[in-house]
């Protein structure tokens, strides 16, 4: 997921200078000793898997990691405490949605000139897209996935309808249909909710309409006509208002709520994260277990089956360059995770199996122990296809929390009547003409 709460450098050093002191005068070392520990930080997530991993690494290397976690919701705050604190951190997980931000404040730096990381033969393009900022390439893939199109097969079969919908037109006729027939109030799920999905629910509406945000130059097109985000919006609204396929209650639903709706029966289609597709056909955990099923993203009009990736990776520090045994050390790791241990993807395929999480290595989408993993709950080449399509979010830019915010609240007032579509686009729009020249 992403982080929307903008949260300044200035603000920063104002609510933690207090408690710095010692983790400064902690960062400020000379050059790295060769018994110094490389520091690897990253949230709370397969903690034991992690740990397992650097042990192996420890093992095969000789080089000790010093590791730390934080919950998700707590990490992007403390890595900014600890990089104005001066705190000694070499590598660390890092969101596609922070990369802007922290390059600028030079908090991570680039690592092109290791050559082992920036072999991108084998990784997705919106994975290498989402790690490079102004033509550098920032680490190595950790994680990815992408939005999808999920619907209930039973209710479609219920319905008398034999194929999924490949258009936005054909979601809301198939809905109308399963809607007049008394199978679901509400046929569609889509969250539209103020939290930290809601860009990404947006913006793979917009790009399968083949619409943008931005332009290639970062100057707002959303309320374009032709090239913006106008028919994703006004199907939403027409969905809501007109349809009535949507519930009104969308614009407070969040991504779990949806997840905990579409695991009930009681309802259709979906935009969903791929990786719920586990949890969706788990029958300890879903009464629709083995009937969700993942279809190409519909598309608009004038658009396409893409859809928006978001990615993680493995950030590197200036202060893990600034000595050339710590620096090569560092990259060590990072390819033990990142990339290959042992000549194989290891970490990628623990990730995947014990949690279910994605992966931007494209060739895993060909391994045995990965196909066997996804046949028992979803169409792994359908899966790939899909991600291949995927593509970064384009709004991605050191005032993207703070637009954001102005960007969500517009769209939800469309979507309940408020306002036009027109106006919201074009509120949106001038929020992010005005942050862009104060940049």
């Amino acid at each position: 997921m992403t982080t929307l709460q903008a949260v300044s450098r200035r603000n920063f050093l104002m609510t933690a200078a207090a408690g710095l002191g010692a983790a400064s005068l902690a960062g400020r070392a000379g050059p790295a000793l060769a018994a110094e520990p490389i520091n690897f930080a990253t949230w709370s997530a397969a903690v034991d898997t992690v740990k397992s991993h650097i042990a192996a690494f420890e093992a095969k290397t000789g080089v000790k990691v010093a590791y730390s976690n934080s919950p998700w919701a707590q990490y992007r705050e403390t890595m900014i405490t600890k990089f104005i604190g001066k705190a000694p951190v070499d590598t660390l997980w890092v969101s596609d949605s922070w990369l802007p931000e922290w390059a600028e404040a030079g908090w991570i730096a680039p690592v092109d000139q290791y050559k082992s990381l920036t072999d991108n033969s084998d990784v997705d393009q919106f994975c290498v897209d989402s790690m490079t900022y102004k033509g550098k390439q920032y680490g190595n893939t950790y994680y990815s996935d992408y939005m999808a199109f999920i619907y209930n097969a039973e209710m479609l079969d219920k319905a008398g309808i034999k194929t999924p919908p490949q258009s936005w037109a054909e979601v809301a006729s198939q809905a109308k249909t399963i809607k007049d027939k008394g199978l679901a109030q509400w046929p569609v799920l889509i969250s539209m909710a103020q939290e930290s999905w809601l860009i990404e629910f947006m913006t793979a509406m917009v790009y399968s309409n083949g619409g943008r945000f931005v332009d290639d130059k970062g100057n707002a097109v959303m309320q374009d006509p032709g090239a913006g985000a106008g028919p994703a919006l006004r199907w939403l609204v027409d969905a809501v208002q007109k349809q009535q396929i949507l519930s009104p209650s969308c614009v407070e639903t969040g991504e779990l709520a949806v997840l905990k709706a579409f695991s009930s029966g009681e309802h259709a289609f979906g935009l969903i994260p791929k990786y719920r597709l586990r949890t969706l056909n788990d029958p300890a955990q879903s009464k629709i277990a083995g009937n969700a099923k993942i279809a190409l993203m519909p598309a608009g009009e004038k658009g396409s089956h893409a859809t928006v990736g978001w990615m993680r990776f493995y950030g590197m520090t200036p202060r893990a360059q600034a000595d050339a045994t710590r620096a090569a050390d560092t990259v060590k790791l990072m390819e033990w995770f990142g990339g290959k241990a042992d000549g194989e993807y290891k970490f990628q395929k623990m990730l995947f199996k014990d949690v279910g999480s994605g992966f931007g290595v494209k060739s895993l989408f060909s391994d045995p122990e990965i196909r066997a993993a996804y046949a028992s709950y979803g169409d792994v080449d359908l899966i790939g296809k899909q991600q291949s399509l995927a593509r970064k979010k384009d709004v991605v830019t050191p005032w993207f929390g703070e637009w954001n915010d102005i960007n969500g609240t517009a769209w939800q007032q469309a979507i309940m009547g408020k306002i036009t579509v027109e106006q919201a686009l074009n509120n949106s729009a001038a929020k992010w003409t005005e942050l862009k020249k104060q940049s």
